[in-house]
């Protein structure tokens, strides 16, 4: 089973949690915590600066580790990194997200999530 390793920012401003939701393809339409897979060589945090930068145009500053889950998909099994972020200045903008949205913590599982991002969305509820 291929081994996939990614990583997601769960960026808070004014007490809101930001969320995407996937297109089309794998998990279509699923809600999840922007990021993306840690490419040879990158630390953790480095790989979350640059799939911040390239899917949503912004910086972020990247605090303290929230959970580190493993999940198996058809696909393959999912090792994802979330980490607590802040918004540097800019203003995130969809480039491969259909849709996004500014949440409260208590309101986080109004959504349907990816598999994979559930156990972050809990520790930030609690």
């Amino acid at each position: 089973m291929k081994q996939i390793h990614v990583v997601a920012a769960i960026i808070i401003k004014d007490e809101k949690i930001f969320c995407t939701q996937r297109g089309t393809g794998s998990l279509a339409y699923k809600w999840e915590f922007p990021g993306g897979k840690i490419e040879a060589g990158e630390t953790e945090k480095e790989a979350l600066k640059r799939e911040i930068k390239e899917e949503l145009h912004c910086d972020i500053e990247i605090g303290e580790k929230v959970a580190h889950t493993i999940h198996t998909y058809d696909f393959g099994t999912v090792h994802l990194t979330t980490y607590y972020c802040e918004l540097m200045k800019e203003e995130p903008i969809l480039t491969e997200h259909i849709a996004m949205k500014w949440l409260y913590p208590d309101d986080l599982m109004s959504l349907e999530w990816a598999p994979a991002d559930i156990p972050a969305v809990e520790r930030v509820r609690a």
